[in-house]
């Protein structure tokens, strides 16, 4: 096996190997073993890498968050004007539930364990308030707010609901949170 010098990828292997396994069993049904065992590492890699695995923890749920706020970044990023940018919401819920089991699972348990340590409660308001920024291309801080919050409820809702959704009732949904709402570009 590969030491660390010549195995520059490892950490990032440990990192998606413990998003993995998380999503597969939850935070509490991971260890450091059982990481190790998925990344393909030695269990030594595990400490050298990471002083624990709160720490581990901590850097792949930031990886997690940071993957879901590219998103939010691409699509709002790409819209020209506050219809654009509606359409771009309502493509966010409908994507952020779409059946990506993984997705939702870790959303649920960086919420969970967000719930209970403060630490992660700080990681989720970083998530949050790069999450709204994006929006705040387009929306004003209040709008932007609400919409953030529209976002994760519906996503949710879809995501676990066995009924369909329909795009046009998401699509009502936003516009009436932004009625009367004057876009930065267009005061």
């Amino acid at each position: 096996m590969a030491t660390g010098h010549t195995d520059p990828d490892r950490r990032d292997r440990i990192i998606d190997a413990a998003l993995d396994l998380i999503a597969a069993q939850g935070v509490a049904g991971i260890s450091h073993r059982k990481v190790a065992a998925h990344a393909g590492v030695p269990l030594g890699s595990m400490t050298y890498h990471f002083e624990s695995m709160n720490a581990l923890l901590h850097e792949a749920f930031t990886r997690f968050s940071d993957t879901i706020v590219a998103v939010f970044e691409e699509r709002l990023g790409a819209a020209t004007d506050t219809a654009e940018a509606r359409e771009a919401v309502a493509d966010l819920v409908h994507h952020l539930s779409s059946g990506n089991q993984r997705e939702l699972v870790l959303t649920q348990e960086l919420y969970t364990l967000a719930a209970r340590e403060p630490s992660y409660r700080t990681l989720t308001r970083t998530w949050m308030g790069r999450s709204r920024r994006a929006l705040e291309r387009h929306f004003d801080p209040r709008t932007a707010r609400e919409l953030d919050a529209l976002i994760e409820g519906l996503s949710l809702h879809r995501a676990l609901d066995t009924d369909p959704h329909d795009r046009a009732l998401t699509v009502e949904a936003i516009t009436r949170i932004t009625a009367g709402n004057v876009a930065p570009g267009e005061r």
